[in-house]
């Protein structure tokens, strides 16, 4: 299963189709080369690469999943 994570474009190097995200209290680096984020976009990113601009409410919604995920594991 291929699974998709949000995060919050920070800043952008156009020359080289990268971009620093936050994911989750975590900067990244991410290709952008197949979509064209701004500074403040919210993309999803799947192995290394964003995928597309999502709205930020979906992003924070799936931000919450992942976190109530992460809890449920941690309670086993």
């Amino acid at each position: 299963m291929c699974v998709a994570v949000p995060g919050k474009v920070i800043e952008i190097d156009r020359e080289k189709d990268i971009a620093k995200v936050s994911v989750l209290g975590n900067l990244l680096n991410v290709n952008v080369s197949l979509i064209y984020p701004e500074i403040g976009d919210y993309v999803l990113i799947h192995a290394g690469c964003a995928l597309e601009i999502v709205k930020e409410d979906t992003a924070k919604e799936m931000e919450e999943l992942y976190k109530l995920l992460e809890e449920s594991y941690e309670d086993r």
